[in-house]
């Protein structure tokens, strides 16, 4: 990664000073859309307390910023297991008067597949739950990001390992409910990468949207085809490296809304995206969030029945 990264860097640097042509005017235009259709989007940010609750607050892309009070999906659902990272999790509520929480943690070494039953108007009261051993070797993985819509087949995990390698995995699900994992390839050079999210789905390719300790915003865009061969674009060169957690949700037919949250301060930023295109990406910061992200987990949720991610 750090051999990609300074080739598109170094591009970048090398390339002219733009002026306002046609196509920066189109851009201008761009930016003024994402801004209107921002104004009606979310992200359903997603935490595991200090206490092991799982919880979950309402970011609305108003003007100025609002939040939805924190609400408890599920009082702890782990018991006194420590959670080092979690996937996005999907609930379903059209199951009369409980709610199904599906997601995939890891403890310790151990990967599991999590699920919840939840009484509706409880506090999250989980009426049952349980977690269903993936495998081991877990703790070698710092990020943990999935790619999964009810719109189209398949399900993928992307895992970034210490040693900057990033492996997919093809999810499945077999008639007695077991879910069965397949390697689907790797590949190494992502050692500068700090957080990362997923920007956009489609049937030929998944993208990554990813931070960088040097502070650098990229898009990875990765298809689907054997052997993973990731493609690399520098979105933002500087100003990113704050953010440890990002967060995204579908806004519009081709936008993005992004919240980056700054674990040191226990701070979030919310923006909106426009369709990725490189450096002339629209992006439109929208301020702090008036909230405090103080969980030890972040990810987000997402319902059952959301539009996959499209930002690229």
């Amino acid at each position: 990664m750090r051999k990609m990264i300074a080739a598109a860097a170094g591009l970048l640097l090398a390339g002219p000073v733009l002026t306002m042509t046609p196509a920066h005017a189109a851009q201008t235009a761009q930016t003024a859309q994402t801004a209107q259709t921002a104004s009606s989007c979310y992200v359903q940010s997603g935490g595991i307390t200090a206490g092991n609750d799982s919880v979950d607050r309402y970011v609305n892309s108003t003007s100025p910023i609002t939040v939805k009070p924190v609400d408890v999906m599920a009082k702890n659902p782990f018991g006194s297991r420590p959670i080092s990272l979690s996937t996005q999790w999907t609930w379903d509520d059209d199951f009369g008067d409980q709610m199904s929480l599906d997601g995939h943690i890891v403890s310790g070494d151990v990967m599991y597949q999590a699920h919840q039953w939840v009484q509706k108007g409880s506090g999250g009261q989980v009426v049952s739950s349980s977690l269903t051993k993936i495998g081991g070797g877990w703790s070698a993985f710092r990020t943990l990001t999935q790619s999964w819509s009810l719109e189209t087949t398949g399900r993928r995990v992307y895992a970034l390992r210490g040693d900057g390698s990033l492996f997919r995995w093809n999810l499945s699900t077999q008639n007695n409910g077991t879910e069965v994992w397949k390697a689907a390839g790797s590949y190494p050079g992502f050692s500068a990468v700090k957080a990362v999210t997923l920007l956009s789905r489609t049937p030929t390719y998944d993208s990554l949207l990813a931070t960088t300790w040097g502070g650098a915003l990229y898009s990875i865009r990765i298809p689907l085809t054997s052997p993973m061969k990731p493609i690399v674009t520098p979105l933002r060169t500087r100003t990113w490296g704050s953010f440890e957690r990002l967060l995204t949700a579908r806004c519009g037919n081709y936008g993005t809304l992004l919240l980056g949250i700054d674990k040191d301060t226990s701070a979030g930023y919310l923006y909106a995206v426009g369709h990725a295109n490189g450096t002339a990406t629209v992006i439109n910061s929208l301020g702090k969030v008036p909230t405090t992200f103080d969980d030890r987990i972040d990810f987000s949720w997402g319902s059952v029945v959301d539009a996959p991610l499209n930002g690229d």
